[in-house]
């Protein structure tokens, strides 16, 4: 045993200097710091101002709003705007209020594009995580190979397929139905594989090897073992996928003629074009806008930090 014994040190000794405390946060206001944070307010402001501007016009007297356009605030405050989309005001009223006199059945459509954006991402989702199971985890020839041959399919332009989408939903009879709207987007795209086998990849094949050793089979793995392990960039993929459906606009443009089909992108556009003779109805026009935005904010605002989170996992790995 050595003589020599180890020094304890006092409370005096890990003391930490007056004045110097090692777990308080530095804050030290540097130019660059100040010029840090003017830049970001700037992007911030201009970044906001677009959903400002809609809530001042939505908040305006449609009759009053031409003769102050350049007001920053709102002219002459009315809500008649959200009456006239909520059909709470007669063709009369809505005239008498410098509305044009549109109607727009907005509980029909939010149904709709409630019904489509749902559909889409329910059956997207689903068939990708799959597809991404079979690229990431099952061993089969060629299948390198074949994923860099399906992921050329995100530089062909969305255009280029709309004529044969729309021949195809044609000749199916579905012109004009809910599920035609939903079809060419209904199975699988090629950033919904690829980000969903980024994650997949990195799944312990140790945990996998143990289910299957114990008899589980490979879709009972996929089921059991691979989706609950993804929960978070399943349902990160999952709200992209509805706001991308929700914010759809041409495609349900060109196969939607009747209230029946008609989703609230394609509404809104409608509304705007009825304009008998008092032009546009800005005020009706963005609150309606914003009313329709407003579940797509409030969800991405709910699930940002893991949609961020997850996307930057995905990436990184």
């Amino acid at each position: 045993m050595s003589s020599t014994t180890p020094r304890i040190p006092t409370r005096s000794a890990v003391r930490p200097a007056a004045g110097r405390d090692p777990d308080r946060k530095r804050t030290r206001l540097s130019p660059g710091r100040v010029l840090a944070w003017v830049v970001m307010i700037v992007i911030l402001a201009i970044t906001l101002f677009p959903f400002y501007w809609m809530l001042r016009t939505a908040l305006s007297s449609n009759s009053a709003l031409y003769a102050n356009s350049q007001s920053l605030l709102p002219v002459d405050l009315s809500w008649g705007g959200f009456e006239r989309v909520f059909g709470l005001q007669s063709t009369e009223e809505a005239i008498a209020q410098g509305g044009s006199g549109a109607s727009i059945d907005f509980w029909r459509y939010l149904l709709n594009s409630v019904a489509v954006a749902t559909g889409i991402t329910a059956c997207q989702v689903f068939f990708s995580a799959m597809a991404a199971y079979a690229f990431s985890r099952l061993r089969w020839a060629g299948r390198n190979q074949v994923f860099s041959v399906f992921l050329l399919s995100l530089m062909v332009p969305q255009i280029f397929t709309l004529l044969p989408n729309f021949l195809l939903i044609r000749e199916l009879g579905l012109i004009d139905t809910l599920v035609g709207i939903m079809l060419p987007s209904l199975f699988m795209t090629p950033f919904a594989i690829f980000f969903l086998r980024q994650f997949f990849m990195n799944v312990s094949t140790e945990v996998e090897e143990a289910a299957l050793i114990d008899g589980a089979s490979k879709v009972r793995v996929f089921f059991v073992l691979i989706i609950p392990l993804s929960v978070g960039p399943i349902a990160t993929i999952s709200i992209l996928t509805y706001i991308t459906a929700w914010n759809d606009y041409f495609w349900p443009l060109m196969v939607s003629y009747t209230d029946e089909s008609r989703v609230l992108t394609v509404a809104l556009g409608n509304f705007n074009e009825q304009t008998p003779q008092t032009g546009p109805d800005w005020a009706g026009l963005m609150a309606a806008t914003l009313v329709a935005a407003l579940p797509m904010l409030l969800l991405f605002m709910a699930f940002a930090k893991r949609v961020v989170s997850s996307i930057g996992f995905s990436g990184i790995k």
